[in-house]
């Protein structure tokens, strides 16, 4: 029995892949060959190109090209298989894998997060739970180091960016240097064709690639997968054509002496062309990354067993035919097809590289959402554009700007080998910051021997390390172009994220009471009026300065107040039923609640499933909840209850808390409802505040630096911060607030 798209799509989540048929899993590798495998497949068609650029372009005997192979085939059998598929791939973030998914772990079970807000009760939440074995010594040594000094924990974010910028930087360099060495086979049958047209065609592919995003990957996801099978299959095949016809002898160099021999043989020009054997791993983080959206059975399944040996047979294959060929070192891809399969070939290539860059692109957008969720980014646009397929999304202002990154890298360099030596250093970054992260994830979640880490770390890390010095030395040769956007990427990132911790910080020592404010009650005239007042706050207790400046100005507010706080777990989800957490504030006759809204890190940040609705019916439920329990309940018993439509945590702070988990959809169908039921005077009270309208209060602060803060923090502060604010959306269009309904209060901060 086949299995139904609906079913497929369901798996597509790791959340859901507990129990599934053998034929889905396969499915989904079939599926995965499509979003995970575009980059990686199409590795080669530049990976000898770029290694045998420059000097080394003058060794070229059958010594130093059996050396290259016997460095792709160790390197992607020891990093690619051994690494990522056996090992890293054995850990995820409740089915999320990435850069984010290893330091989220290490987040949660050392307390090494950054972000504010974050309180004892979202470790509870079902997706928080940190299932293992107690602490070893070592385990717990580290803790306490990263406790001890939070200089750690800040130098630990520093590094995750810097993985992560260049993982942004992945998403430039992918469809230029793809297209552009897809589109330049076309010159070996056009001789005539100049190059600037070779430039003009791939501008044009990735000006539509770019153009079509918004339409979503959805749309044609079923013909990425036959495309990149059919590439595989095409490359393989050609692949084991050229080992027979032209040196069977090429199995030797699967040896590792002949990577010493290349060594020896070509000294330190070979150890710098090792810059560009390092692209045969492009593409090899994304397996780990897009473990969210299938299984890690099926990602493995569909590398081993048709990825690693199509790719394997495919640079075997191109040796064999450079041993034989070596003037046509500049141009091996296209020279060792097969005439009679030209054409095919290189019109596959070009779906394959587009594919690739796909893969590419989609992935940043989900790196660049990650990082906003958890105040790395500045606030930009999310559109889903999925309805079906959860994590499929669509950033506007990321688009556009990788497609003019794209566009001047393209024209700017013109040649595929630079773009490599760029390329290279962006990927043995990210490596390496995977193993570091790994290790840590090692000692701190798997509890493992420190000795077994150390070696984990000292292996792969020093064969990364190898490669990232050889990119380094191609700095001048285009290397500069990650080195100058990662920079870029990660001061961006580090700014934002340093104002928005300046501003919570602000908000914490400046906040008020609420017995202060009701105080200043008679003093300042203020008055009640009718309807629900919602004030959104990056607190979790207390009373924001921001509504303080607001009485004393206005000195009235809304019959019901809630204050709301949206607030990012360190975890890649929060399912639904656990999103708002309700608690009052202060004594009954005061009216005023506070709710928590909490996402995860990929969640899809946008209140536009009726949240009014949702958020009043909640309320109501507490009200109706706590008034069952009679005056005889005490707010300091710790205790947890269950009943057929809600689950309610009363826990032992001074707020009195729900969380509801009905079916809100109930609101929708009128308050008359409720009314006619059995509610009390304050619940009555609330819907009727409700039917005079809703009024959004946000604050609208902004940042200055002291007078006697450095010239450096005045220009991350007064100049970038000041620029990244002014440009990113605002909190009530993230928020989809309506603007007949949106007040806005005015405040500066000093940091």
């Amino acid at each position: 029995m086949e299995p139904s798209e609906e079913s497929v799509e369901q798996g597509i989540s790791q959340r859901n892949l507990k129990r599934v048929s053998c034929t889905t899993v396969l499915t989904l590798a079939y599926q995965s060959l499509g979003v995970v495998y575009g980059d990686l497949s199409t590795s080669p068609l530049y990976v000898y190109k770029t290694t045998f650029s420059g000097k080394l372009s003058l060794h070229e005997d059958d010594e130093e090209i059996f050396g290259v192979l016997s460095f792709i085939f160790w390197t992607f059998t020891l990093i690619a298989l051994f690494k990522y598929v056996f090992i890293v791939m054995s850990v995820d973030d409740n089915g999320e894998g990435g850069t984010f998914a290893l330091y989220s772990l290490l987040c949660r079970h050392a307390r090494l997060s950054v972000l504010p807000n974050q309180e004892a009760m979202d470790e509870k939440l079902s997706a928080y739970v940190t299932v293992g074995s107690t602490d070893t010594w070592q385990s717990s040594a580290l803790k306490l180091l990263f406790e001890k000094h939070p200089r750690f924990c800040e130098a630990l974010l520093i590094f995750v960016l810097l993985g992560t910028s260049m993982a942004i930087g992945d998403g430039v360099l992918t469809p230029a240097i793809s297209v552009l060495s897809a589109v330049s086979g076309i010159k070996l049958k056009i001789t005539e064709l100049h190059e600037n047209c070779v430039v003009i065609i791939s501008c044009v592919i990735l000006v539509a690639l770019f153009s079509l995003q918004h339409h979503g990957t959805h749309r044609v996801a079923f013909m990425f997968a036959p495309i990149v099978t059919a590439w595989l299959l095409c490359i393989s095949g050609i692949g084991i054509y050229n080992i027979f016809h032209w040196n069977p002898r090429i199995f030797q160099a699967l040896s590792p002496l002949y990577m010493l021999k290349f060594l020896r043989t070509t000294g330190v020009e070979g150890w710098v062309s090792l810059g560009g054997v390092v692209l045969s791993m492009t593409g090899v983080e994304a397996m780990f990354a897009n473990l969210g959206h299938f299984s890690s059975l099926s990602i493995k399944i569909a590398f081993t067993f048709l990825v690693y040996p199509s790719l394997i047979l495919a640079y075997m294959g191109e040796a064999a035919f450079l041993s034989k060929h070596h003037d046509d070192i500049q141009r091996s891809f296209y020279k060792a097809i097969p005439e009679a399969v030209f054409w095919p070939v290189f019109i596959v290539a070009t779906f394959a590289a587009v594919v690739g860059s796909q893969a590419a692109i989609s992935a940043t957008f989900s790196v660049v959402s990650q990082c906003s969720a958890l105040n790395c980014f500045p606030r930009v646009k999310v559109v889903h554009t999925s309805s079906k397929i959860y994590g499929q999304i669509y950033i506007p202002e990321v688009n556009w700007m990788l497609m003019c990154l794209c566009l001047a890298v393209t024209i700017g360099l013109r040649d595929t080998n630079m773009m490599g030596h760029a390329y290279g250093l962006t990927v043995t970054t990210v490596m390496f910051v995977t193993t570091c992260l790994m290790a840590l994830v090692m000692i701190i979640v798997w509890k493992k021997n420190m000795i077994n880490a150390i070696a984990f770390l000292v292996f792969f890390g020093s064969i990364e390390l190898l490669y990232v010095s050889a990119s380094i030395n191609k700095v001048p040769e285009g290397g500069w172009i990650p080195m100058v956007l990662s920079l870029i990427f990660m001061a961006v990132m580090y700014i934002w994220n340093y104002g928005t911790l300046k501003k919570h910080q602000f908000d914490v020592e400046n906040k008020v009471s609420m017995n202060r404010i009701v105080s200043l009650g008679p003093s300042l005239g203020m008055v009640r009026v009718p309807g629900i007042g919602l004030v959104y706050t990056n607190l979790t207790s207390g009373v924001p300065a921001v509504f303080g400046h607001f009485v004393t100005n206005l000195p009235a507010f809304h019959q019901v107040l809630v204050f709301i706080c949206i607030k990012c777990i360190q975890v890649p989800y929060v399912c639904e039923e656990e999103r708002l957490f309700i608690s009052r504030m202060g004594p009954k006759e005061y009216g005023m609640f506070r709710c928590i809204v909490r996402y995860g890190y990929k969640d899809l940040q946008q209140e536009n499933y009726d949240f009014e609705n949702k958020l009043v019916s909640g309320i109501v439920q507490f009200v109706e909840k706590e008034e069952e329990r009679g005056s005889g309940f005490n707010i300091s018993d710790t205790e947890a209850f269950y009943a057929p439509e809600h689950t309610f945590m009363i826990s032992n702070q001074e707020e009195n808390r729900v969380q509801p988990l009905c079916d809100f959809q109930e609101m929708k169908s009128g308050i008359g409802h409720l009314e006619n039921s059995l509610c009390t005077d304050e619940s009555l009270k609330i819907l009727k505040a409700k039917e005079y309208g809703i009024t959004y209060i946000l604050g609208h602060s902004y940042a200055k630096s002291k007078k006697s803060s450095s010239v450096l923090k005045k220009i991350a502060i007064d100049i970038v911060y000041a620029f990244l604010s002014k440009n990113s959306r605002g909190p009530d269009v993230a928020l989809n607030v309506p603007h007949t309904s949106l007040l806005e209060v005015g405040m500066i901060y000093y940091v």
